[in-house]
């Protein structure tokens, strides 16, 4: 670690060192000629700086500047047609020659730009956050889809699971990440640092966090984990401060109760998956009675997908729901038994344009091989649960029994797995109380 460290260090100076650039470049104007210069230059001393030129100047730039810089870099540093058409022309069936000639010369010099660029110590997180802010420009400049896509294709690279390290939070960890862990947190709020405390320093509960070396001071997602006897069935008792803590010894149930991403320039590049099987092994090593894997999850789509359907007439929302549900007041909650039964039809039924469960958080865990285990009304009264599903929360279980089956059903057929009780209240006959 101190030679790494070292290296990094060695690295920066000669980066910022001023002898080693001819140009006084100092404006947003000056980035795509860095860049070209960049692209031809064969010097790694003067690329290092060249690349970290790149990187400061782009932060001074406003968004009408960064916006301008994307755009001429997506259309100057596209492929080589020239050098394509000849590798397309020497390409033959069977030939591995060949077909690799022809995959390196489709490929665009935007890649090897953001190679380069990276290689200036602490520059993979800058470029995460680069790209988080490319993302904001795709929904008006969907012309920029493919330098995204470009962006995707070497953080997927970087970021792969071989190289993310996996750390328990708790009280001794540093204050500058746990500033960032209330932050970060996307389901329920943290409010404060007592707040904080009782999720990672009580006995009964633990935070794991995966890292990446070129980001060790930056979680990229976090799982919050509480030890139980039972599956639970509404958020509050968890995340209640004067509560009875419980010694982990006896706990047989695991719920993950929050899973939150932290960077949104990875934003397509998945970790949950591998987080959730390790915080498994983790939980298992350090507690052996632990039986039950579980989540408490939101339910964010929920109340998206009946305002569709409603404007769509779907057949799997009820006339009758959709009277109910029209006829509340504001912050008003349906019948638990109306609302459990249209959830338990919208998690097993609705799909997305791709096939998948059309409910976010369902897709993650199902995709992970999971079961729709149990659904529960009035599960989440904060403003949150309320505005994205009338409060309602589900568990998913996880069965490291059926975990591979699950996932190779929800992969190839879009079968989602779901308990006997989510069957029979699902296909339940639609009784709206009086």
């Amino acid at each position: 670690m101190a030679e790494k460290h070292f290296l990094s260090d060695i690295l920066k100076r000669v980066a910022r060192a001023p002898f080693l650039s001819s140009k006084s470049a100092s404006s947003p104007a000056d980035l795509i000629p860095l860049c070209d210069e960049l692209i031809s230059d064969q010097g790694e001393a003067s690329g290092l700086k060249t690349a970290l030129k790149i990187l400061d100047i782009y932060d001074t730039a406003n968004d009408e500047e960064k916006l301008a810089f994307f755009e001429t870099m997506a259309d100057r540093y596209g492929v080589d047609h020239d050098a394509l058409t000849e590798a397309v022309e020497k390409w033959q069936p069977s030939d591995n020659a060949s077909a690799r000639e022809l995959y390196f010369a489709a490929e665009p010099k935007s890649l090897e730009l953001i190679r380069r660029i990276n290689r200036v110590p602490g520059a993979t997180g800058r470029l995460v956050r680069m790209r988080s802010e490319l993302l904001g420009f795709l929904r008006k400049h969907p012309d920029l889809r493919g330098l995204d896509l470009d962006f995707q294709h070497l953080l997927s690279a970087w970021f792969n699971r071989g190289f993310l390290e996996i750390e328990q939070i708790d009280w001794s960890t540093p204050a500058s990440i746990l500033e960032k862990i209330i932050a970060y947190e996307a389901v329920h709020q943290i409010h404060g640092w007592d707040d904080l405390r009782q999720r990672v320093a009580e006995r009964d509960r633990r935070l794991f966090a995966f890292f990446h070396p070129a980001m060790p001071d930056d979680p990229l997602i976090f799982v919050e984990v509480a030890l139980t006897k039972e599956i639970p069935g509404a958020i509050a008792p968890i995340l209640e401060h004067d509560r009875e803590t419980l010694d982990p010894n006896v706990a047989n149930v695991a719920v993950f109760y929050s899973i939150s991403n932290c960077q949104h320039g990875l934003r397509g590049i998945s970790f949950g998956n591998f987080l959730i099987k390790q915080v498994v092994a983790e939980l298992q090593r350090e507690l052996p009675s632990l039986t039950t894997f579980v989540t408490l999850s939101p339910v964010p789509g929920l109340r998206r997908w009946v305002a569709e359907a409603m404007d769509k007439e779907d057949s799997l929302l009820k006339i009758e729901e959709q009277t109910v549900l029209q006829g509340l007041e504001e912050n008003q909650l349906p019948p638990a038994e109306v609302i459990a039964r249209l959830a338990a039809r919208y998690l097993v039924n609705a799909r997305s344009k791709r096939g998948t469960a059309y409910d976010p958080v369902a897709h993650f865990h199902l995709g992970n091989g999971a079961i729709l285990h149990k659904v529960h009304a009035q599960a989440d009264l904060s403003p949150r649960g309320k505005s994205n599903s009338w409060g309602v929360m589900v568990n998913y279980l996880y069965n490291e029994a059926k975990i591979e089956e699950h996932h190779q059903a929800y992969a190839k057929e879009s079968k989602i797995a779901h308990s006997s009780e989510v069957k029979s209240l699902a296909n339940a006959k639609v009784r709206v109380p009086a």
